[in-house]
């Protein structure tokens, strides 16, 4: 097995598929880590301040037979820590919690609703990139405008924009603007979320992973709802993080190299665009913004 990877406009790459962590404890994350990494095969992991949970991502690194450089490491700047000043000393803290000098790649968690703050927090991220401490920097939940607010500034551009998407919500204009300018875009709730993922003025529970179409999509190719939502993402050139801190689940999400959807398949997928999502618009999201 080998997982594709993505050019990113850093000049590095990024393994296609990863292991996501949100809502893992710091032992389930060690465990499920460690774990993904020397029984699974996975040599990507994200991971971010919010979660809470960088110190068991580091242990479950320090614990695994796999050598630092060998893996792509992400974390995430919360918004409490928007600001130059704030997002430095965040970045440094973070790299403390997961006992690491540097990063893969580090994102900017949400936008926020303050324009003159986030060109702020991109300096910031600038000066560390610019320092080797962090390889790539980029975004999570920007919407076109949001970038283009990066583009006019000048300087570094985001590698990657990461963002809620999944067959019910696709961001088709995201991934079309983001395509146009040379920046990767990654797929969180690529599955379309948890039993207790729903929040945000719009959110729904999962749906997708007994979605009728899904399944039957499943039964053709013996695989599970799941495994088809991570060979629609890696179809469609997206970076993928599924997130599990269940061995079983860990290694079938990245056993999934031994199939294609067809393109009837992925017809029949795009019907289930609805708008719906598991999370908040970015339009909506100022929790913990700094005064």
């Amino acid at each position: 097995m080998s997982i594709p990877d993505i050019a990113l406009n850093s000049g590095t790459t990024i393994p296609q598929l990863g292991l996501g962590v949100w809502q893992a404890t710091d032992e389930e994350t060690e465990h499920g880590v460690r774990y993904a990494l020397d029984e699974a095969g996975y040599r990507h992991i994200d991971t971010a301040a919010a979660y809470e949970n960088e110190t068991g991502v580091g242990r479950g690194i320090a614990n695994s037979g796999v050598p630092r450089e060998d893996i792509f490491l992400t974390t995430k700047l919360w918004n409490s820590d928007q600001g130059y000043a704030e997002a430095r000393k965040a970045f440094d803290a973070s790299l403390g919690k997961l006992g690491v000098d540097y990063v893969d790649l580090y994102l900017v968690h949400w936008p926020l609703q303050n324009e003159e703050r986030l060109l702020h927090t991109w300096d910031a991220l600038e000066n560390i990139a610019e320092t080797g401490r962090a390889k790539s920097i980029g975004v999570c939940n920007f919407e076109p405008r949001h970038l283009q607010l990066l583009i006019d500034r000048g300087g570094m551009l985001p590698a990657v924009d990461q963002v809620e998407l999944h067959p019910n919500l696709p961001q088709r204009a995201i991934r079309a603007f983001a395509s146009g300018h040379g920046i990767a875009v990654e797929s969180w709730s690529p599955l379309g979320g948890t039993s207790n993922s729903g929040w945000g003025k719009a959110s729904k529970p999962n749906t997708l992973l007994v979605d009728p179409i899904i399944t039957r999509i499943a039964d053709r190719h013996s695989k599970s709802p799941a495994q088809v939502l991570i060979r629609w993402h890696l179809q469609n050139d997206l970076i993928v993080i599924p997130k599990s801190v269940h061995d079983a689940r860990i290694s079938q999400n990245i056993d999934v190299f031994d199939f294609e959807l067809t393109d009837q398949d992925l017809s029949e997928l795009d019907t289930l665009d609805n708008g719906n999502r598991v999370g908040a618009h970015p339009d909506d999201m100022n929790i913990g913004a700094p005064d």
